[in-house]
């Protein structure tokens, strides 16, 4: 299941070649791999869609890791997504997973649901506990669930989710879907929320599959896949509305609308990034951060599933445009889909193609 052979993965020099880099393998044989965490000994994990969590251990074993996913819901886009390890987990062994969940009976479907776990030190049973967050909507299809999960150095957890391609859901404050939602680890409303009875932190939103918490800066970017115009990276603001009002027509999810549409929603916030058009699919991204990458430490790199790429920003120095961008990795892996920084500044990298996926460890290349 493990391969570690490094093979070299340096773009030519260009003022869109994005770093050089090498590039190994930490797991394959996967199919979708969603997420990848890397737990402070040194374990990796990550989780299938359909169902199934795979670990590669600090020794250098790997294998799956039980786990009751019994209730798993998962169709379309939509079964085990995020990952995330607790604040604390060195002490307490618990992490968090968005996932979708059956309904009950005769009813199929139910909802989406972060859901708290605790796992063994030798990373071979993940025991489930309390389900943290509730009533996130699910489409019986399975499209537009979301679900990323980014656990705050602050000891809370944002939560980003997809609008289950129904027309009023962006837009509706009662609604989890279509949102960045922002909660303790018992599932009440953070501290700072809009409404501090409600857990949507930002509203407007399509489908949020990825966060990243800016290095220095404690700034909070949303990264959501669009529509056949405009993926985008946006600042998010407590209370900010991002534009998304796909119900022009009564009854009718109407995708020919802006990604922002500041005409029918007011005061819509601009996003800092957007791909225009076509869309190239961006499910994930996170923030380089280490002496090892150099003059790209502090660069947001964005994946990209239809691109088959990474998408290098280099924001500016307020956070609200982009100064400068590249690529990397371009049509050499397939499609791409989380991005998460290990604790040595490595990324480690998810494809999402189906059959033959693979976590990757993308490195800088020293030369």
């Amino acid at each position: 299941m493990v391969g570690s052979v490094a093979v070299a993965c340096t773009d030519a020099a260009s003022d869109d070649a994005g770093p050089a880099v090498r590039v190994s393998t930490v797991l394959d044989g996967l199919a979708h791999p969603w997420d990848v965490v890397v737990a402070p000994d040194g374990a990796v994990l990550t989780g299938e869609r359909a169902g199934r969590f795979v670990v590669e251990r600090a020794d250098g074993t790997s294998g799956e890791v039980t786990a009751d996913l019994s209730d798993l819901f998962a169709a379309g886009e939509t079964g085990l997504m995020g990952i995330a390890l607790d604040r604390d987990f060195a002490a307490n062994r618990t992490l968090y997973t968005c996932q979708g969940h059956r309904g009950a009976g005769a009813a199929p479907v139910g909802d989406i649901r972060v859901v708290s776990w605790t796992v063994d030190d030798g990373w071979t049973t993940l025991t489930r506990g309390a389900d943290v967050l509730t009533g996130i909507p699910l489409a019986p299809s399975g499209r537009h669930g979301g679900c990323r999960v980014l656990a705050h150095p602050d000891g809370t957890l944002y939560i980003g989710t997809g609008d289950t391609a129904s027309p009023a859901v962006p837009q509706d404050r009662a609604s989890l879907g279509g949102k960045v939602l922002h909660v303790d680890t018992d599932g009440t409303p953070a501290a700072g929320n809009p409404d501090p009875a409600s857990p949507v932190f930002t509203l407007g939103h399509r489908n949020v599959q990825g966060l990243a918490l800016q290095p220095g800066t404690g700034r909070l970017y949303g990264i959501e896949q669009g529509t056949r115009v405009d993926d985008e990276v946006n600042l998010l603001t407590a209370g900010g509305n991002y534009g998304y009002r796909p119900d022009r027509a009564p009854g009718r999810y109407d995708e020919s609308v802006p990604m922002t549409d500041p005409d029918r929603v007011p005061g819509a916030i601009v996003a800092v990034w957007r791909s225009g058009d076509p869309t190239i699919a961006t499910p994930g991204g996170t923030f380089l951060d280490g002496p090892g990458w150099g003059e790209w430490s502090g660069v947001l790199v964005v994946t990209s599933q239809q691109a088959e790429k990474l998408v290098l920003l280099r924001l500016s120095d307020d956070g609200r445009y982009v100064a400068h961008e590249s690529s990397a990795l371009e049509r050499r892996f397939g499609r791409l889909r989380s991005a998460t920084l290990a604790p040595d500044g490595g990324l480690l990298i998810t494809t999402d193609n189906g059959s033959g996926d693979r976590v990757l460890r993308v490195a800088p290349d020293s030369g």
